[in-house]
């Protein structure tokens, strides 16, 4: 029986894909990459100033929606500067999914605050309002419109949910937990590029949100993220600590506070005009290459397509298998058979609690997300892998 599905498995990715070996997720280069790199390299101008950055984030604000965006070096930096604009402190605690990349929790310790890890639901892979609601009612008080933790004695700052490899999370319940309880909504859109809540962007519903151009993300700048914001004093703030707390002058570096050497190069930012000028074409792919899956998989017992949640319309930035709760011990041999076969396949992440160094960081039950975290299985995805179903 277990070889039998692994070779089940194995033969349906190659029926979409073909026999050639496939990495998880690749960069597509095919648009005018090397003619903004040329330009950007014959200006000289290849560091944090350039008419390059400029664009990338008038462009990515004019494609999301938002009023502003900061572009910076990772997601992660986007990350850490969101969460010290929301006025998380040291001691404070943050919400954030237990089912997540570490990046997201690892954040809230570049604040000096604590990770409080939050249970996912399996329609969204995100966090379920529901038990978050529950979980607060039972450790939460409010005192003076702030949150407090009853059983650690620590405010509850901010609340970081992630859009699970690109499809969006219940941000209605979301933003009605986070008003309720006083605590800001700072968005991991990190993964969701291109997705949308009710016709409208990820990373523009709470006080900021975040987004990655890593190499394996849906579009990329080599390393890179940015912030998205409504608030013109929250972009401003942005700015200018990603950019060192520098003050401006014509020849004088004076800095008024303690800031980060976080912006965005010019480099990346030509690299990421060119790739925003593909995204649609590389979502319409995405969306192909589920298709063709969606068709292949769905006669297969036991293993399921992960879909776009109800009113939503993902990226589909990774494809997500999601085998039945009494398949689970059949995972890892999935995953040996696929990857022996050159298909490159991956468990979802080890959950944040599960790492020794957040082992002893608050936590509700989270059994919905220890459940999901052993039937995962992320396949081929890259844009372009569009199959002979297609």
């Amino acid at each position: 029986m277990n070889c039998t599905l692994a070779e089940t498995v194995v033969d349906a990715l190659r029926q979409v894909l073909g026999n050639a070996p496939l990495a998880l997720h690749e960069p597509r280069f095919g648009g005018n990459e090397w003619a903004y790199l040329k330009d950007c390299l014959d200006s000289t101008f290849v560091s944090s100033v350039g008419k390059y950055v400029d664009r990338f984030e008038a462009e990515l604000a004019a494609y999301t929606g938002a009023r502003h965006a900061v572009a910076v070096v990772n997601g992660t930096a986007a990350l850490h500067v969101a969460l010290l604009l929301a006025k998380v402190c040291p001691g404070d605690e943050v919400l954030v999914p237990a089912l997540t990349f570490a990046a997201t929790a690892n954040a809230v310790i570049y604040c000096g605050a604590v990770p409080h890890f939050v249970d996912s639901e399996v329609s969204t892979l995100g966090i379920d309002v529901a038990a978050l609601r529950e979980h607060l009612s039972e450790i939460g008080e409010r005192r003076d419109g702030r949150c407090i933790n009853r059983r650690s004695g620590r405010p509850i700052t901010a609340l970081v949910p992630m859009h699970t490899f690109g499809h969006p999370g219940d941000l209605d319940g979301l933003l009605a937990v986070a008003r309720d309880y006083g605590i800001a909504l700072i968005e991991d859109a990190a993964e969701s590029l291109g997705s949308t809540y009710h016709g409208r962007h990820t990373g523009t519903f709470g006080l900021a949100g975040v987004l990655s151009f890593n190499g394996n993300k849906t579009i990329t700048t080599g390393g890179g993220g940015a912030l998205l914001t409504d608030d013109a004093e929250i972009a401003k703030r942005a700015k200018h600590l990603t950019t060192t707390a520098k003050l401006p002058h014509r020849w004088e570096y004076r800095h008024d506070e303690v800031g980060f050497n976080y912006r965005m190069p010019n480099l990346n930012a030509a690299l990421g005009c060119a790739q925003l000028e593909q995204l649609d074409c590389f979502l319409a792919s995405k969306r192909s290459l589920h298709a063709a899956y969606a068709r292949t998989f769905t006669t297969i017992d036991g293993v399921a397509l992960v879909e776009e949640p109800a009113g939503t319309r993902s990226n589909y930035w990774l494809q997500v298998l999601l085998l039945a709760p009494e398949l689970a011990s059949l995972r890892d041999e999935i995953l040996g058979a696929t990857n022996d076969a050159g298909l490159m396949t991956r468990p979802a992440w080890v959950l944040m609690h599960e790492l020794a160094h957040f082992s002893n960081c608050p936590r509700m039950n989270l059994e919905v997300a220890t459940g999901l975290a052993a039937r995962l299985i992320n396949i081929p995805s890259s844009a372009g892998l569009v199959g002979v179903n297609a």
